[in-house]
């Protein structure tokens, strides 16, 4: 379980993204719209830190975040 401060829809969207699912099946997979998802997607970057530079992939730092909190 991650032990940081994300609700428990930004945990599962994390959990998703790490598993290597699209915005499409994670929001399928959670019974939400797409922009819901990409809210909670923004809030998880926000909450790790994760400024979009444009020159890293956050969705690809976020999932090693959550790799190390396992």
């Amino acid at each position: 379980m991650i032990r940081w401060p994300l609700t428990a829809r930004e945990a599962q969207s994390l959990e998703l993204m790490a598993q290597g699912y699209s915005n499409t099946e994670i929001a399928r997979q959670m019974h939400i719209g797409v922009g819901t998802l990409e809210k909670h997607i923004a809030a998880v970057f926000a909450k790790l830190g994760l400024a979009d530079t444009g020159t890293e992939h956050r969705r690809v730092r976020a999932v090693l975040a959550w790799l190390r909190a396992q």
